[in-house]
Order: structure tokens, then C-alpha cells, then sequence
């Protein structure tokens, strides 16, 4: 028998979180103050997140516990499957065996309950009512909606105008799960209003919808919090229970990646799946390449500056040691709504400048055009982000072919597409631009 699924029955759910800044080579710099510039510490991070968070956020413990309401949550879609894609590898006609990590079997159809769930139930622990957050695509905005509602809290979403306006089924599934939904930049923010003021047709930014949820978990007066979706090293290891399944799920096809494939924003999804693996490789284990898959228009480990900047436009966050194209930077209005971030996360960041890491740009057009080889062979329509991954992951079979050798190719399809359809339109219908 051709095995297609390698599954995992729940007991086998990992039961901690994998930090990898212990066994980074030259660790991570630090956040910094925004306005004293030296190293924050728990009290200067308290306005934003609970203590939980914090304690994870700045911990040096490589192993942290999920705790049993969060894995009993988990259990709704987790583990998820490992699929090798052999009708895809068929129609490519290349010798390597192709497997992806499905994350959109979730309800919210992607990767970012894996740390919404935990966010959302370390606030509720905290007395915690209520949590502000940015969102781009919708993919993190609907994850936190879906905690939020799970663990009774309010939740708050700012989300970029131009995605607000591009994908009204994003939307409805934030409001469905009881969020409020609120374009950015609004009028409901000083940030927000700056930024009209400036240029009332503004399409927003990933930068400055966290712009508008910080300032307004501070002006709660404590009463809410911040939820982040990306880049902090709390969520990457929360995602990190993504690669510890796959390396499991490997095992059970008898197979070992030579190369590891994610989509690349904010840097969750990639280094949910890779930072387990790379695990394995610092500790003397067979070593893999690390590929991070970004847009060509906003190509932030390929053309960024790697230095300290600010998650928002703003400047109300604390400053991260990251590759940057600038917190002011506005980004083409491009499907991939959840990579367009002007930063990369300060792991990720860490491990480019340590050459574990491989980075590409690449267009939306052959991003697309991907995906739907994709879905034809294997009957799954990916996120727009996610075909970012699945582009690479054909080139690499294709070039495979070319030399005539087998290769292992694993890669993380972080979520469906059913609510991104208009893209897939847009893309038949020549509308689309790179």
C-alpha cells in the first residue's frame, strides 16, 4: 500500500512547547525599552500581556508545559495530519517524495489557534476581559475570535483596510466567532486618525493595525490586553508543537526531510515547523535546510536591514533586533495579507544571520500559480500565504528532476483558501499584479 496520511492518535499530542533560544548559537538580542532603549523586563511588558506570557516570552527554559485546558482544546484538531502529496509528485514527474504539514483542519482553517488558544486562556487566568489585536488576511484575527469565545473574553480586531475590504468571509468568521471588526487605519485611534489625516484613502499596514490595538489595550486602563499573532518568541513556541508532531509523523513513514519549506511574515508558521527539526540538528542530528518563503513585495529577510525597529508604526511597542524594511513601510496591497509585515521575528531574524536559514522572494503570480497545481493534484485550495510555501516546494521537486535525485520535502501548508476565493478570480482573471 501506498501510504498517503500519517496520523497521530491524541495521546500522542506533544505536552510541552519547544523554546529554542537556549540552544540558538548566539541567542537572541533582546527586546529594548522603546523609550529607555535598555532590555525590557516583566514590569515594563505588563501593560501588554499577562503574566504567563511574559514569564514564556523571556523564559531560558527549552521545555515549557501546555497546560491541560489548552491541550484539551488542541484535541478538536490536533494532531494534525502529515500527507505525502504523491499525486503531486506524479504530475511534476520528479524522484522526490513531497509531505506537507496540513494545518488547516482547524476550525479556524489555519495555524494560528495553536497560539490564540494558549493567548487567549493565559489573560482569562490573569482576570483578563477583553483582548485587542491586529489581523491581516484574517487568518489570526478569526484564530483569536475563536479562543476568545472559547474562554469568554471579549476580543477586539483591527484589520487592514485594504483585506477588510478584500475579504468580507474573513470578516464574517471574526464576527460569527463574536469579535468586533474595525478597519484600519480607523478614526477610533490616534494612530489611526494621524494616518487618515495624512491620506484618507490609506489602505493600512500590518504595522499600523498594531499600532491601533496597542493604544488601545493601553487606554483600557487594564482592563484588556494585547494578543500578538506573530514574531515574539512566545508564539513561535507555542507553533512549535506543529514540527514535533511532524518529526513523529516522519518517523511513522519511515523518511527525513532534506529540506524544510514555510511561508515567511512575521515568521510563526515557519518556525513552528522548522525550529523542532533545527532542534535535532544543533544537538548533533542529521542536519536539514531551512527555507523561508516570503513575497517579493515585501522581502524582508532578502532585502531588510537586520537591526532594531519597532512592531508598529507608531513606536509604541518595544524595539526588536530583526530583518526590517522600516516600520513605516507600507506594502503593496498584495492577497498574501498575512505576509505583508515590515519585520521578521527575532528568531528567525537570528538564525538568517547564523546561515541555518535559507530566505527567497517570490511573486504572487507564481505563488498562485502553484497553488492551483497544487489544488488540482491534491484537491485542497491553499491560503494565498500558503502558496508562497507550496511555490518553493515545486521548485524544489522540479529541480530534483532536473538533477536526477531523490530529495525529501517537507512543508508547512498553514491554512486553506476557502475564504480567499475572490483571489483565486482575481488570478483567472489576469487581475492579479506581483
Amino acid at each position: 500500500m501506498n501510504r498517503t496520511k500519517f496520523l497521530l492518535p491524541e495521546d500522542r499530542i506533544p505536552t510541552t512547547w519547544y523554546n529554542v533560544v537556549p540552544d540558538l548559537p548566539n541567542g537572541v538580542p533582546p527586546l529594548l525599552h522603546p523609550g529607555t532603549k535598555e532590555p525590557v523586563n516583566e514590569a515594563d511588558l505588563e501593560p501588554l500581556f499577562p503574566p504567563g506570557l511574559i514569564a514564556q516570552e523571556l523564559t531560558t527554559e527549552r521545555e515549557v508545559d501546555i497546560p491541560g485546558e489548552v491541550l484539551d482544546i488542541y484535541r478538536q484538531w490536533r494532531p494534525s495530519p502529515l500527507i505525502r502529496a504523491r499525486r503531486l509528485e506524479q504530475a511534476l514527474r520528479t524522484p522526490a517524495r513531497i509531505y506537507f504539514k496540513y494545518e488547516g483542519v482547524s476550525p479556524a482553517g489555519s495555524h494560528k489557534p495553536n497560539t490564540a488558544v494558549p493567548q487567549a486562556y493565559f489573560n482569562k487566568m490573569a482576570g483578563i476581559t477583553r483582548l485587542t489585536t491586529e489581523t491581516g488576511a484574517g487568518q489570526w484575527g478569526s484564530s483569536l475570535a475563536l479562543a476568545c469565545s472559547y474562554f469568554g473574553l471579549e476580543c477586539e480586531v483591527y484589520m487592514v483596510k485594504v483585506s477588510y475590504q478584500q475579504k468580507p468571509y474573513r470578516r464574517g468568521l471574526m464576527e460569527t466567532f463574536g469579535a468586533s471588526v474595525t478597519a484600519s487605519p480607523s478614526e477610533r485611534t490616534e494612530a489611526g486618525r494621524a494616518v487618515l489625516a495624512a491620506d484618507p484613502e490609506a489602505t493600512g499596514s500590518l504595522g499600523l493595525a498594531i499600532s491601533e490595538a496597542v493604544e488601545a489595550a493601553l487606554a483600557s486602563e487594564g482592563k484588556a490586553k494585547y494578543a500578538l499573532g506573530s514574531v515574539l518568541n512566545h508564539v513561535l513556541m507555542h507553533q512549535t508543537i506543529i514540527g514535533q508532531e511532524a518529526l513523529l509523523q516522519m518517523e511513522l513513514a519511515d523518511d527525513y526531510p532534506d529540506v524544510v519549506i514555510g511561508a515567511a511574515g512575521g515568521g510563526s508558521n515557519l518556525g513552528g515547523l522548522a525550529l523542532p527539526f533545527l532542534r535535532e540538528q544543533l544537538g548533533g542530528g542529521r542536519a536539514v535546510r531551512t527555507v523561508a518563503v516570503e513575497p517579493s513585495s515585501c522581502p524582508t529577510l532578502t532585502k531588510g536591514t537586520y537591526d532594531y525597529d519597532f512592531g508598529d508604526t507608531a513606536g509604541l511597542t518595544p524595539l526588536a533586533k530583526m530583518h526590517t524594511l522600516g516600520h513605516d513601510f507600507v506594502p503593496p496591497s498584495i492577497h498574501a495579507g498575512g505576509l505583508r509585515y515590515h519585520g521578521m521575528s527575532p528568531i528567525i531574524s537570528a538564525l538568517r544571520e547564523a546561515d541555518l536559514l535559507e530566505a527567497r522572494a517570490v511573486p504572487q503570480l507564481d505563488c498562485f500559480e502553484a497553488g492551483v497545481t497544487f489544488a488540482r493534484n491534491e484537491g485542497i485550495v491553499p491560503a494565498p500565504e500558503s502558496t508562497h510555501a507550496v511555490r518553493v516546494a515545486i521548485d524544489e521537486a522540479l529541480a530534483a528532476r532536473e538533477a536526477g535525485a531523490e530529495r525529501v520535502i517537507l512543508f508547512t501548508l498553514s491554512g486553506h483558501g476557502h475564504f480567499d476565493m475572490q483571489a483565486y478570480i482575481d488570478y483567472f482573471a489576469g487581475k492579479l499584479h506581483n
